[in-house]
């Protein structure tokens, strides 16, 4: 019944059908091994960031082309995020932060492709990156600075009779980052391309077409902006997340 109402009604559109996995060759089921719309999408990152990065910058010109000027102004932004963060002593982790940050950026503006596919919308794969980034910096943690790296949940300067409550706060706050950190980008990504499909089934009204159109053109500015941002954001709470290992007591 509730089918057939939206059907007269001219409202039929799912907004979370665009983040359906389905395999790339036909079939229902998707197995581990299932090549998908989602890994094609994150092969495709894959190969921008090699054209980019490989390709583009290959012929190391003193005079830059405009490929490898882009790949050369990402190189020194990552690198002075990580440097200003984590000082002289977290440069050599930046390799690492690199690729997590270019593979975000390629992933999330190529969702903004019409019919492509946004695979940082899925909690699956931004938990990879985040419980990642998470276990790559705890075992960091304890291989430069051993039990010492504990010392980052006990507040000496606090008051003695509050440094127990305090590092209890500070063990959960820890366990939990990579939670927030996936759930963060994951959210953020989804919700940006759930309005845009909505706006886009209300432009089949004819009375209200306009400004439906003029939403989506708004918000697909706003996208522009969040998946760039959100990129950055994933980077930098990775750079201060390094911080804690290479200096626990600062």
């Amino acid at each position: 019944m509730a089918e057939a109402a939206e059907a007269s009604s001219g409202l039929v559109f799912h907004p979370l059908d665009q983040f359906k996995i389905h395999p790339l060759f036909g079939g229902t089921e998707v197995h581990w091994y299932t090549p998908t719309n989602q890994t094609l999408w994150l092969a495709i990152a894959v190969i921008c960031i090699f054209l980019l990065l490989v390709v583009g910058t290959r012929g190391r010109a003193i005079i830059p082309t405009r490929v490898q000027s882009v790949a050369e102004m990402i190189y020194g932004f990552v690198y002075k995020m990580l440097e200003d963060v984590t000082g002289r002593e977290g440069v050599r982790f930046f390799p690492y932060v690199m690729t997590l940050f270019l593979f975000i950026l390629f992933v999330n503006y190529l969702g903004l492709v019409p019919m492509s596919f946004t695979a940082t919308s899925h909690i699956a794969v931004t938990a990879v990156l985040g419980f990642g980034v998470f276990i790559a910096v705890t075992v960091l943690g304890f291989v430069l600075n051993g039990p010492a790296f504990l010392g980052m949940f006990w507040m000496k300067d606090a008051p003695l009779a509050l440094r127990p409550v305090i590092a209890i706060i500070e063990i959960i706050s820890y366990f939990v980052r990579p939670v927030s950190h996936s759930v963060r980008l994951a959210g953020n990504i989804m919700a940006g391309h759930a309005v845009i499909k909505v706006f886009a089934g209300f432009a089949a009204i004819a009375a209200i077409s306009p400004l439906s159109v003029l939403a989506i053109v708004a918000i697909y500015g706003l996208e522009v902006l969040v998946a760039g941002i959100q990129a950055y954001v994933f980077t930098i709470l990775t750079c201060v997340y390094l911080k804690d290992a290479v200096h626990p007591h600062h």
